[in-house]
Order: structure tokens, then C-alpha cells, then sequence
């Protein structure tokens, strides 16, 4: 045997033993997995919160004891098998250690997004039925009263911080976590045995974040969650096999959303691994120096905002850091496009590899294996950048009605940035006659919960899992994603246009931050762009301009005219933006026009800016 046959054996021999030693094909349910690793790494740190400056752990052992306390407070309290429970709080040790009581005690979760109105939760309440609520602060709970003072079923709220109010409705308990678990302590092995729940029962009831109507809640049940952990393990044991229990985490996505659920909290679980929750999303930069993650699951926003601080930054050092970036970048488009560098290149790519790239990931702490990105289509372009400056950047694809990973890039292969890689272990994937992604397996969804008419418009009677997202497989199996189906602009001509992709494009000009392209049954395409801020503030200083009045200035409107003409060079005809206009203010989760996972809500900005842009074809 040769030595990189020798090499490739004992890669896929650490592979084997190391699946094998964490038990991830046979685990029966979410619970079991905890408690089974909890067992074997003992008082080895687990989930990590900064306190006064310094970051503390909870053990593997102490977070066992605290989950198998909650099960058994939740019992007492009334809670039966199959009972809701929702779930409001933001990245920290304890949305993780609830999750799992809730399961523990024989109950579902119901993860929900902190940014949710009262409304909101009013209708994850009364459509769940769940019979209590967890809530993390005080101002979270706010709109949950309301909410639960409305609601049907709801009879109690768990605060981790005490919950205050001038006059408790009499039909809602409100109880503090930490003086409700004193009153117990959980038996660790008696929990453990009466978790009994199947691979098919129902773990969580998690509600999409509704770009196109009402929230729907997606039954995902513990197998799907088992199938998309043991799938991703895979990648993460055959690519780069870690040494078990050295995986590190960084969690800052909301972790009521589907993708940092399983992936940033079940996975870690799975492998054995840390979960270090981020201060906040303007600390992350900091965190992940101080952290010094190995993996990091992320949406696309974020990478673009990243690309653009980062160019901006180096552009001001000025001197020879700019000439190593756009070096870093044609090696890399060059490296990518041919498989390879020529003789020539590889001198200048020792350099950057020496500089630039050193010092990036220095700044990304220094042990980074990949980031994952999710949620949201990736722009190659986006892709290309963060390839070139050293940053292994993998995009998966995914629905919440997937568990929710479906497919994801392997580093240990040439990656595609025009796919979503090739499906996960034991996935399923083929492509309709109409284009249509369609998806089997253990990982697809029973239902969305009651409610059987959508149920039954996107699961077939077999169970193949219609996606919605139009695509093909190409020759080495990796899912390419053309468009939404309900999103494909269909122009007058009868042509398709697929606005995603569109949008993309315009979102990577400097001057523009966020874009929607709009021209169904029309002529040609119009949309609505959101300045950059940064840009904005620049501008105006220049041309001596108040920020406030930049929308109305027929200068700028020509600036940021002229962003959008310089992506329409580069773009076919029927995808060419032709005219727009500036947005009244940036599209966010507030203003509803963004969901918590930082998806333009298209319907909602129709609503907003649609006579508008209707009035650009006149």
C-alpha cells in the first residue's frame, strides 16, 4: 500500500471509531443522546456563558442533574406526556438545559423567536395548545403576559429572572426557575429510564418564520433531529476527524430557528463537544478571538456583512494590505476555476499565505475548521472571497420541515459554490418534472401542526418532502438551487427570472445593504434598494448633504442608480434592473420585513413599496 492509501485507512479507521464511540447511529431519542454523553464525559465543560468578564462552564455532570431537576419540577407542576411547552429566551446555557427538561419530563418544545410581538405568541399559544411558557427576562415576558392572559391553555410562566407584574392574571401562575428548582432534585438514572420516547415521536413543534403568512408549526420529531446530526457528523468525522469532545461551538444564531436548534445545539450534543454562547451579535467579533471556535454554523447576512467590514478595513491600512487582497483573491478564483495554481502563482500565493491569510484567521481564533452556512442562498461571489483569504466556508441547504438540514459542501472535496453540496447520509433527493426539489427520509417532517390542508400540499401520500425550491442535481450529485417556486418572477414575455439571484448581486456593490427586485407579468424588473449606511454617511459629508435628506436628492438617487447599472452589465437581459427606488428605512425583524432568520419578507415589502414600484413602469 502506498503511504496516502495507508493515510486514507487509518482516516476512515478514526472515522469509524469515532462514530462508534459516541453510539450516534443508535440513539432512540434526543434524551437518551444527552444523557448517554453526559455519562461519558463527566465533568467536562459543556455549555459556557461570560459573567463579569470571564468565561464560566457547566459541566457535562451539573447540566445532567439540571436537566433530570427540571423534568422532575415540570411533572410536579402538572405537566404530562405529549404537553407543549414553550420556549422564549436568547443564546445562553439555559434555553439548551430547559429544551432538554421539557423533553425529559415526556413534553414537546416550542421554541419561539424573542423578537415576536404579543400577537405572535398569542398564535404559537392557542395553535400549540401549550400548557406553559418559559421565559428568560422580565422584558422578554412582557409580551408573553399578554399573550398568555389571552390564551386558552396556558396556565403557567417559568421566568429565569423573577417576573414582576402589578396585577397577575388569576388564571396564570408566574413562577421563578431558580426557587421553583430548589424545591427538587432530579434523579439523573430514574429520568433517564423513563424517557421513553421513540425515534417517531414528537420532539418539538418549531414555527416557521412565515416569509409568506401565518407561522405553521413544523412536528419535528426525534429521528429527524437524530438523522440530520448523525448526517453532519459524518461530514465533520470523514473531513476533519476531530478528537472527540475538542469540537467548539459559538452559538449567536437565534436559537429558536431551526438551523442552530439541531445544528448548533444537537450537533455539539452528538459530538461530545463545548457550546459557547455569544455575548451579542456586536461582541461576536470578539467572542470568536477569545472562544476560538472549530465550527460555526451561520446565515448568509452575516458573511456579506463580514466581506464588507473586511474590505473596508483593509483598504484603509492601505500600503501593500489592499494589493494582498485582490493578490488573494485572483490566486483563488485561479486555484478554484483550474484546481490548481500554476508556477508562477505560487510564489505570490506563499505570501499571501504567509500574511493576509495568517492574520485572518488569527482574528477568527486561530483553530476555525469551517463555517456553515445556512438559512438563506450564499452568492458565490461571496463564497469565492472567503475561500481566497483562507476561510473554509461550507453551504448546506436546509428547511425547517427537513429537520432541517437536507444537503451541505464537504471540505474534503472540491467544493461547488454554485450547489449546496451533495445530500446528507441517508437522504434522499430528486428533482420533479417541473424542476421541483423533492426530499425522503427519516429527516422529513410528519406535518405541520393541525393542519392538515398544508400538510397534505407539501408531503405526498409516499412521504417525499416537496420543497418549494427549484433545482437539478448536476453530475457529482451536488442539489444546484435555481430559485424559489413561489418566488420565480414570471415576466410578460413568459420568461423567468429568479429574483434571489438578482438581489445577491446587488447586495455586493458597496452601496447597496439590502434589495428586492419586483416585475411579475411586467416588461422588465424595478426593485427598492437600502443604502449602506456607511456609504450614506460618507457621501453626505462630501457633497455637504444632511443624511435625512439624502432619499430625496436627485444626486444620490443617481449614485445608487449607478450601483444598480454596474451589476446589470454583468447580467442577461431579463434579469436587468432598469430602475428603482430607495427604501424608507433598512428592511429588519422589527418592521416585519425581515424574519428572525434575516429573510426579505416579500409580501410585507409588496405591501409597503408596491404602488411605488408600480408607478416605475409608468
Amino acid at each position: 500500500m502506498s503511504k496516502a492509501d495507508i493515510a486514507e485507512a487509518e482516516r476512515l479507521r478514526l472515522a469509524e471509531s469515532l462514530a462508534a464511540e459516541t453510539g450516534i447511529e443508535k440513539w432512540p431519542n434526543l434524551v437518551e443522546m444527552f444523557f448517554a454523553q453526559a455519562e461519558r464525559r463527566g465533568s467536562a465543560p459543556f455549555l459556557w456563558r461570560k459573567q463579569e468578564g470571564a468565561w464560566r462552564s457547566i459541566s457535562w455532570a451539573e447540566a445532567a442533574e439540571t436537566v433530570a431537576t427540571i423534568a422532575a419540577a415540570l411533572q410536579d407542576q402538572g405537566m404530562k406526556p405529549g404537553s407543549r411547552v414553550m420556549l422564549v429566551s436568547e443564546n445562553r446555557p439555559e434555553f439548551c438545559l430547559w429544551d432538554l427538561g421539557i423533553m425529559a419530563a415526556g413534553g414537546i418544545t416550542v421554541p419561539t423567536y424573542t423578537t415576536n410581538t404579543a400577537r405572535d405568541h398569542l398564535h404559537i399559544l392557542e395553535n400549540s395548545g401549550a400548557v406553559a411558557a418559559i421565559v428568560s427576562s422580565a422584558k422578554l415576558a412582557r409580551p408573553l403576559l399578554e399573550a398568555a392572559y389571552q390564551s386558552s391553555h396556558c396556565r403557567h410562566i417559568i421566568g429565569f429572572e423573577p417576573l414582576a407584574v402589578g396585577q397577575a392574571a388569576t388564571q396564570v401562575e408566574l413562577l421563578h426557575a431558580e426557587a421553583l428548582l430548589a424545591k427538587y432534585k432530579g434523579d439523573v438514572a430514574k429520568v433517564r429510564a423513563d424517557a421513553g420516547m421513540r425515534r417517531a415521536d414528537l420532539a418539538c413543534l418549531i414555527y416557521t418564520s412565515g416569509t409568506g403568512g401565518v407561522p405553521r408549526g413544523v412536528m419535528q420529531h426525534h429521528g429527524a433531529i437524530l438523522h440530520n446530526v448523525a448526517g453532519c457528523a459524518d461530514i465533520i468525522f470523514n473531513d476533519f476527524p476531530p478528537e472527540t469532545g475538542q469540537e467548539t461551538f459559538l452559538s449567536f444564531l437565534p436559537p429558536s430557528h431551526a438551523y442552530e436548534h439541531t445544528a448548533g445545539q444537537y450537533l455539539p450534543i452528538a459530538l461530545g463537544g463545548q457550546i459557547y454562547y455569544a455575548e451579542s451579535l456586536e461582541k461576536l467579533a470578539a467572542n470568536i478571538q477569545e472562544v476560538s471556535p472549530t465550527i460555526m454554523v451561520v446565515v448568509p447576512r452575516l458573511f456579506e456583512v463580514l466581506r464588507t467590514r473586511m474590505v473596508k478595513e483593509i483598504e484603509k491600512q492601505g500600503g501593500l494590505a489592499p494589493r494582498l487582497l485582490n493578490a488573494a483573491q485572483r490566486i483563488g478564483r485561479k486555484r478554484y476555476d483550474n484546481g490548481g495554481l500554476s508556477f508562477f502563482d505560487k510564489p505570490v500565493d506563499f505570501l499571501v499565505e504567509r500574511t493576509l491569510r495568517r492574520k485572518i484567521r488569527e482574528r477568527m481564533g486561530g483553530r476555525l475548521k469551517a463555517m456553515v452556512s445556512g438559512g438563506a442562498p450564499l452568492s458565490p461571489e461571496v463564497g469565492f472571497f472567503f475561500d481566497a483569504i483562507g476561510v473554509t466556508l461550507l453551504q448546506g441547504y436546509g428547511q425547517t420541515e427537513a429537520g432541517p438540514v437536507i444537503s451541505c459542501n464537504r471540505p474534503g472535496a472540491r467544493i461547488k459554490m454554485h450547489t449546496v453540496g451533495p445530500p446528507l447520509k441517508d437522504t434522499e433527493v430528486r428533482i420533479a418534472e417541473d424542476g421541483e426539489i423533492l426530499v425522503a427520509g427519516e429527516l422529513v417532517m410528519h406535518g405541520y401542526w393541525e393542519n392538515a390542508e398544508e400538510t397534505a400540499r407539501v408531503l405526498t401520500p409516499n412521504g417525499w418532502l416537496m420543497t418549494g425550491d427549484i433545482g437539478l442535481l448536476d453530475e457529482d450529485g451536488h442539489i444546484v438551487i435555481t430559485d424559489r417556486k413561489k418566488d420565480i418572477i414570471v415576466n410578460d414575455k413568459g420568461d423567468n427570472v429568479a429574483p434571489q439571484r438578482v438581489e445577491g448581486m446587488l447586495t455586493l456593490q458597496d452601496e447597496i445593504a439590502q434589495a428586492m427586485v419586483y416585475g411579475d407579468k411586467r416588461p422588465y424588473l424595478v426593485g427598492v434598494v437600502v443604502p449602506d449606511n456607511e456609504f450614506m454617511l460618507e457621501w453626505a459629508a462630501k457633497h455637504g448633504v444632511e443624511p435625512s435628506a439624502l432619499r430625496q436628492n436627485p444626486e444620490f438617487q443617481r449614485a445608487m442608480q449607478a450601483a444598480v447599472d454596474r451589476v446589470n452589465a454583468g447580467i442577461s437581459v431579463i434579469e436587468k434592473v432598469r430602475r428603482v427606488i430607495l427604501a424608507d428605512a433598512p428592511f429588519t425583524v422589527e418592521n416585519e420585513q425581515m424574519t428572525p432568520s434575516l429573510k426579505i419578507r416579500r409580501h410585507i415589502l409588496k405591501k409597503a413599496y408596491g404602488p411605488r414600484l408600480d408607478a416605475l413602469y409608468k
